[in-house]
């Protein structure tokens, strides 16, 4: 390792003596907030880094404001680029949401079907659950399609009557 000359050296002390003056000019870039000391620091550093680079006779605050005013230029360009948006962050909403709930409740509504009497049960999975039209359901079962449609009702009406709620509105709200 290196031993640093006697310039070197005489330089690093310039440098920390400015650091009055470079956190006066830090505030005064970030407007007074905490990070003006951070500012410092890296100035500090990249200037004690590059010593080497100072060309003696010139303006040493100059070559220091302008490291930390490029440095304050750099964090903000890139501040700007990766600003996390709290309202819009994706990191705050779930990957996707719990299914536990829903899950439960369609037992529930499973449990309540299952228990119609036949007449009722039939009907409701196959117009209900399949999708199946009451004209189909109605020539499978052998009978009127009003009383398919009867049966759906009447059935429908059963099930919410199971599951304790009073529409069949209400079975969001289920717990």
């Amino acid at each position: 390792m290196e031993q640093p000359t006697d310039r070197a050296q005489e330089l690093t002390d310039e440098i920390v003596a400015m650091i009055p003056l470079l956190r006066i000019y830090a505030r005064s870039l970030l407007r007074g907030t905490d990070s003006a000391d951070d500012l410092v620091q890296e100035t500090l550093v990249r200037a004690i880094a590059n010593v080497h680079r100072f060309e003696i006779g010139t303006n040493l605050r100059a070559w220091l404001f302008t490291i930390m005013r490029n440095t304050f230029i750099t964090a903000s360009q890139k501040y700007a680029r990766e600003r996390p948006a709290a309202e819009d962050c994706a990191s705050l909403e779930p990957m996707s949401m719990p299914t536990h709930d829903a899950r439960l409740e369609e037992r529930r509504v499973v449990g309540a079907i299952n228990r119609l009497p036949e007449q009722y049960r039939g009907v409701i999975i196959r117009v209900l659950v399949r999708g199946d039209s009451y004209e189909d359901t109605a020539s499978l079962f052998g009978c009127p399609i009003g009383t398919i449609k009867s049966r759906v009702n009447r059935g429908r009406q059963l099930v919410i009557e199971a599951m304790g709620v009073s529409s069949i509105q209400d079975f969001s709200t289920v717990s």
